[in-house]
């Protein structure tokens, strides 16, 4: 942990009210700016890392790793749905998923 101002450790994250994730959060710096990193766990190894501004964040409330872990099972993390994706983006140049289902 670096100076006495910042936050190093499991916790439990609530932004704006409306989305709760556990995970392993830390400040970093991205673009010049200052964030929050969180890293959701899995099961095994880390489900999603995701930063969000501080501006985002209504709660923050350091726990326990088994209590951030528990948050993080209940929460669902998808970054992105492939219905927010254009139908070229998820075909590429190839149409590898031409014959797929991509819920179009």
């Amino acid at each position: 942990m670096g100076s006495a101002s910042e936050f190093e450790g499991w916790a439990i994250v609530e932004l704006m009210g409306h989305r709760r994730l556990g995970g392993f959060v830390t400040e970093v710096e991205v673009a010049g700016t200052a964030m929050l990193r969180v890293d959701v766990p899995a099961q095994l190894g880390v489900e999603a890392t995701q930063f969000y501004s501080a501006a985002a964040l209504y709660c923050l409330t350091p726990t326990t790793e088994a209590m951030a872990r528990a948050a993080a099972a209940s929460a669902r993390v998808e970054p992105v749905h492939r219905w927010e994706l254009p139908r070229e983006a998820l075909l590429g140049d190839d149409d590898e998923l031409a014959d797929a289902d991509v819920g179009f």
